[in-house]
């Protein structure tokens, strides 16, 4: 007579499925954990140093921008004095030049002034009677160098008269053939270097002759000659 057999327990056999499920199973749940796929299988620690380091990196980022915006103000500073330094050297070139220029102006003018008294005296002689010999180039000679140095003359009969350019000895009348003031006679030439005065032209000068004025009997003597 045959035993019933005891399903319950009879062992499954080796290889049979629900060991290889079970083994899956714990597979999977060990790769989730690893992964942080189960927050209950997750290590605090690795998040928090994730968490550190992208603080960190978002704080290194705004220190970066701030020493950028630092470099570019102390680059324009240092640009804004530079320029400054800049213009204060080209104007004391400037006035540098300025004042060498005036300097030898005024050497020029100090070794010049007393030479017009020459001047006027050779200008005296050569009224008197044309300038011969030694005295005639040692006249020449000396006109050229005062020219050379800068010295210029001017001052002729029929100049307007310039208060700045002339002074006037005296007023010989009225004239009707001119418009304005002007020199009739020259005394003393006057002589500057460039725009500067050294001397005065000395002038005689006359005055345009008013409107409806009579000429003088002598002149009008001398118009009605001209006039036959």
């Amino acid at each position: 007579m045959t035993e019933p057999r005891d399903e319950q327990n009879i062992p499954p056999p080796e290889g049979s499925f629900p060991d290889e499920a079970a083994e899956m199973v714990a597979e999977t749940d060990v790769e989730a954990g690893a992964a942080g796929g189960d927050p209950a299988t997750a290590d605090p620690a690795a998040d928090a140093a994730a968490d550190a380091a992208a603080d960190s990196a978002d704080t290194a980022g705004e220190g970066a921008d701030d020493e950028l915006t630092l470099a570019r103000i102390a680059l324009e500073e240092r640009t804004l004095d530079l320029q400054r330094l800049q213009a204060e050297f080209v104007n004391y070139k400037r006035r540098v030049e300025r004042d060498r220029d005036l300097i030898k102006e005024n050497a020029t003018y100090a070794a010049l002034a007393p030479i017009t008294e020459v001047l006027d005296t050779i200008d005296r002689a050569r009224e008197h009677e044309p300038l011969e010999g030694g005295f005639k180039a040692v006249a020449e000679q000396l006109e050229r160098t005062v020219g050379a140095a800068g010295l210029t003359r001017y001052g002729a009969p029929g100049d307007p008269f310039d208060p700045s350019l002339h002074e006037a000895l005296s007023h010989v009348g009225e004239d009707p053939e001119v418009s304005v003031t002007t020199c009739k006679i020259v005394a003393k030439a006057g002589y500057r270097i460039g725009d500067r005065v050294v001397r005065a032209a000395q002038v005689l000068v006359v005055d345009p002759a008013a409107e409806g004025a009579q000429p003088a009997p002598e002149e009008q003597g001398q118009q009605d000659q001209q006039d036959q």
